[in-house]
């Protein structure tokens, strides 16, 4: 039984009230923190400076094509009965989707239901998108990764994943502003996240939308999952059309000083996320807003001058690994797997060996000779010394890349 204080809705008793709140949040981008309801996708900039980035999925028609009825392709297995999805609270809102609370089959889970509720009225791309997460999210199977557990197309489209109790990074780094995460919690986070990221480029998918707000939390607060795969897609050799994230996360290569006609594709891969990644990395350590300040076309100039959030205050460690991620090239970024073995390797050094000293054994025969006596130091010694070799191997070994990005 769920607990009697709440109050309960069906799909249907929340469609007319989702009605009338859509052209409301489709205002809301910004808070004060000038980071809170921005798009998920880039909107077209003045002659100033242009993204590579149509608000448009990569596979879409042209605007001059009559769109066609879209079939959903969605496998079977992964869809569920809607009515069997209770709903207590919304938790979320976005740019197109609303995210609420709710119990399905009596065990609690967060239901992202897609604007408007009926889906006869969502746009083609739209549901592109959607059955995109659908199918790539229910791929994905990781510690680190939002657990899928069903989707609905009729009568509104949803998805249901586990309920993730401990809310966003983003949310939770507001709340103990000015302050900062302690060290060791900075790296842990950046640890999973950086884990979720090498299984997604292993399986050949680009999240292209890596932010603190798609980064959500455990009820404790000791673990990050990875969330919203609305912009992820399949990585390919050929060129791709640039729609990415949000502006303060997205890769330099992504921009263009000159408008980009509509659809036109480019080359880009999945270092977009490693640059993604350096930013909210940064967040993680210094817990402050990347190009406070700056509007998005600020930003997008700032990050195709190769202008970069201040590192000052940061170890010397974190330093390279922020350059090196973050490098105007991405050829010199690092993959996912070898960020893994650095986060690993400088979160050890917080953790310092304990060395146990070695026993002493009284000499029972008075008889020895120096040179034994000499020859038993000189083990004791040879002992030490490679147990400090082992700690000192222990603490941060960082990549070739480094170098490289100090030579580039």
């Amino acid at each position: 039984m769920h607990n009697s204080k709440f109050q309960f809705f069906s799909l249907a008793e929340l469609s007319v009230s989702f009605l009338h709140k859509a052209p409301v949040m489709a205002e809301r981008f910004v808070s004060e923190e000038d980071e809170l309801f921005e798009l998920s996708f880039p909107r077209y900039l003045s002659d100033l400076f242009w993204p590579r980035t149509p608000m448009y999925d990569a596979d879409d028609d042209d605007d001059d094509e009559d769109e066609e009825e879209f079939v959903f392709n969605i496998d079977q297995s992964l869809l569920v009965d809607p009515r069997r999805v209770l709903f207590e609270k919304m938790i979320g809102e976005g740019s197109y989707s609303i995210v609420y609370k709710g119990f399905y089959e009596s065990k609690p889970v967060a239901v992202k239901l897609i604007q408007p509720s009926n889906a006869l009225a969502v746009s083609r791309e739209h549901k592109e998108r959607f059955q995109r997460e659908v199918t790539l999210l229910s791929r994905m199977k990781h510690d680190n990764i939002l657990m899928f557990v069903g989707a609905s197309v009729e009568p509104t489209m949803m998805i249901i994943t586990e309920l993730m109790m401990g809310d966003t990074l983003q949310k939770y780094l507001w709340s103990i502003r000015p302050g900062r995460l302690d060290p060791k919690l900075s790296i842990s986070f950046a640890l999973d996240i950086s884990r979720a990221m090498e299984y997604l480029h292993a399986n050949g998918i680009i999240h292209r939308d890596l932010k603190p707000s798609n980064l959500l939390l455990t009820e404790d607060k000791t673990q990050i999952k990875l969330a919203d795969f609305g912009l992820a897609r399949e990585e390919v050799m050929d060129d791709m059309t640039c729609e990415a994230g949000t502006y303060r996360w997205m890769a330099p290569e992504l921009f263009s000083r000159d408008p980009i006609p509509h659809g036109v594709k480019k080359h880009y891969d999945h270092k977009v996320d490693v640059y993604s990644f350096s930013i909210v990395l940064w967040e993680l350590l210094t817990n402050k807003v990347p190009f406070k300040g700056r509007d998005n076309i600020a930003i997008a100039y700032a990050a195709s001058k190769n202008q970069r959030p201040s590192l000052e205050n940061l170890s010397e460690e974190m330093v390279s690994l922020l350059q090196c991620c973050w490098a105007e090239d991405p050829n010199v970024r690092p993959e996912f797997k070898e960020i893994t073995a650095t986060l690993s390797n400088y979160l050890q050094s917080f953790y310092p060996t304990i060395s146990i000293p070695p026993k002493l054994v009284e000499n029972e025969d008075p008889e020895v000779g120096m040179s034994e006596d000499s020859l038993a130091i000189g083990n004791v010694i040879d002992k030490m010394s490679e147990k400090s070799k082992k700690r000192r191997s222990s603490l941060p070994s960082f990549l070739k890349c480094f170098a490289d990005c100090f030579r580039n």
